[in-house]
C-alpha cells in the first residue's frame, strides 16, 4: 500500500477518534446539563397551582405550567424527561400545587402519582339542614351542585326518596378534591350516618322505648342539641327516655326552636311554648316527626345506652353544664338558682 494511502487511513482514524472523543464529551456535559435541568428547583411561585384536566395533552400540561410560572428548561427538555420517566400516559386529572423547591422531576412525580391538593369540608355536630347548606354555598372549591334543590329534591337524588334530610348527614370532616361536588360529599355523609346509625341501633338497650333507628336518631339530635358537654349525654338521654317511658312530655326547648324555624328570633318566649306545632314536645307526647339536627357518634350511642337512674328533669347552670333534678320541686329550685338568680 502506497505511503500516501497509510497516511490517508490514519488521519481517518485519527479524526474519527477525535470526532468520537468530541461526541463523548459533548454527551457526558449534555447529560450533566440534563440532570441539572431534571433536579434543580423549577421556580414556580409560592401559592401556584396546575389544574390538569380530562384530555389535556403533554403540550397544554407544560403551557398551564409556564402560565403558572415555571419557566426553566426548554420544551424538549420537558418532553425528554417525561418519555424517560414513562410519565405521559400516566399524568392523572387534578389540582396540583407547585411549590417553589420542586424540581422538573418532582413535578411530574406529582402528576403520575396523582399527588393531588386536597381539601376539608366539616359537617359540625347539632348542625341543621339550614346551616349545612349555608356552609356548602360558601365553600369555594365545591361546585355546590345542589343548592337549586330543596330538601326532598335532594334526597331523591341521593337515592332516599321519602327519607327527610334533617339529620341524615354525619358531623365529620371530609376530604375532597377540586371538581367534587356537593352532591357528591353528601352522599358519602349520609352513607356514614347510615352506618353510625346501624351500629348504635345495633348497641341499644334491649329495654328501649325506641321503636326504630329513626327514632334513634331522633333522640339522639335532641340530646346533641341540649348539650354540648359530652359527659352529660348519657344523663340526659336517660331523663328522655324515662320520660317516653313514663308517658311525660319531653319538654325540650330546641324542638321548639325548630318548629319555629326562620320565625325565631334568638328569644324563646311563653307564648313560643304554647303554640302547637308538629315539633312542639310541651305541647305534644312524644318525639318529633324527625331529627332536628345532625347528631354525632356520641350523641348517637347516648340515646342507644342512656344512664340508668331516677333523674327526670335538668337545668342549664350557665356554664355548659346542667343541674339534674329527681322531682319537680328539686326542678323548681334549680330554676330558681340557676334561671332567676335564686328569686
Amino acid at each position: 500500500m502506497p505511503a500516501f494511502v497509510r497516511k490517508f487511513f490514519r488521519l481517518v482514524v485519527r479524526l474519527g477518534l477525535l470526532a468520537a472523543l468530541l461526541l463523548t464529551i459533548g454527551g457526558y456535559f449534555a447529560w450533566r446539563h440534563f440532570e441539572a435541568f431534571a433536579d434543580t428547583p423549577a421556580g414556580a411561585p409560592e401559592g401556584s397551582t396546575l389544574r390538569v384536566e380530562r384530555g389535556d395533552s403533554f403540550v397544554q400540561v407544560l403551557g398551564k405550567l409556564r402560565a403558572a410560572g415555571v419557566t426553566t428548561g426548554h420544551d424538549l427538555e420537558w418532553k425528554a424527561l417525561a418519555a424517560r420517566m414513562q410519565a405521559l400516559p400516566r399524568i392523572q386529572v387534578g389540582e396540583y400545587a407547585l411549590e417553589p423547591t420542586l424540581t422538573p422531576r418532582g413535578i411530574l412525580g406529582k402528576l403520575t402519582r396523582g399527588d393531588v391538593i386536597r381539601y376539608r369540608f366539616t359537617i359540625v355536630e347539632g348542625w341543621s339542614m339550614r346551616d349545612l347548606r349555608a356552609a356548602l354555598a360558601r365553600d369555594p372549591v365545591l361546585d355546590d351542585d345542589a343548592a337549586s334543590m330543596d330538601d326532598a329534591q335532594l334526597m331523591t337524588a341521593l337515592g332516599r326518596a321519602g327519607v327527610p334530610a334533617e339529620g341524615r348527614f354525619l358531623p365529620e370532616t371530609y376530604v375532597f378534591t377540586r371538581g367534587e361536588t356537593s352532591l357528591a360529599l353528601l352522599d358519602r355523609a349520609a352513607d356514614a350516618m347510615d352506618a353510625a346509625l346501624a351500629e348504635a341501633w345495633a348497641a341499644r338497650r334491649e329495654d328501649t322505648p325506641l321503636e326504630s333507628p329513626e327514632q334513634l336518631l331522633t333522640l339522639a339530635s335532641i340530646i346533641e342539641k341540649e348539650t354540648g358537654k359530652a359527659s352529660e349525654r348519657p344523663e340526659i338521654a336517660g331523663v328522655f327516655v324515662r320520660r317516653l317511658r313514663m308517658g311525660m312530655r319531653l319538654q325540650t326547648d330546641p324542638t321548639v326552636i325548630y318548629g319555629l324555624g326562620a320565625a325565631f328570633d334568638g328569644n324563646l318566649r311563653r307564648v313560643d311554648l304554647e303554640t302547637d306545632t308538629p315539633f312542639n314536645t310541651y305541647t305534644r307526647f312524644g318525639l318529633p316527626p324527625h331529627a332536628i339536627a345532625m347528631p354525632g357518634r356520641a350523641a348517637l350511642m347516648a340515646a342507644a345506652q342512656p344512664l340508668d337512674g331516677e333523674t327526670l328533669y335538668f337545668v342549664a347552670r350557665g356554664d355548659g353544664s346542667h343541674q339534674f333534678s329527681r322531682t319537680y320541686a328539686e326542678h323548681r329550685e334549680a330554676v330558681r338558682r340557676y334561671q332567676l338568680g335564686g328569686r
